[in-house]
């Protein structure tokens, strides 16, 4: 088991955002999240969106620090990866 969150680079509503993935199963992904006060509507089909402030309470919570490349690679390779074509 295996949440990872990479580096906060995404703009979006005045703040920095990151991706929180699991690189096991969408169920670990969810109760990791909800354990940690991040809200269901920030689920994004195989990722939630965490703003910068959150990311050092999910990294002392056990989360990993990956790249960008490193953590999308390992969402693939986990099988839990939805490409854009499908997210619609």
């Amino acid at each position: 088991m295996t949440v990872l969150v990479d580096d906060p680079i995404w703009p979006a509503h005045g703040r920095l955002w990151a991706h929180l993935v699991s690189d096991d199963s969408l169920q670990e992904l969810h109760a990791f999240a909800r354990s940690h006060d991040v809200p269901a509507r920030a689920f994004d089909v195989d990722h939630y969106d965490v703003p910068e402030e959150l990311i050092p309470q999910l990294l002392a919570a056990g989360a990993q620090h990956v790249g960008g490349k490193e953590l999308v690679r390992r969402l693939i390779a986990s099988g839990l990866r939805v490409p854009a074509r499908d997210r619609r």
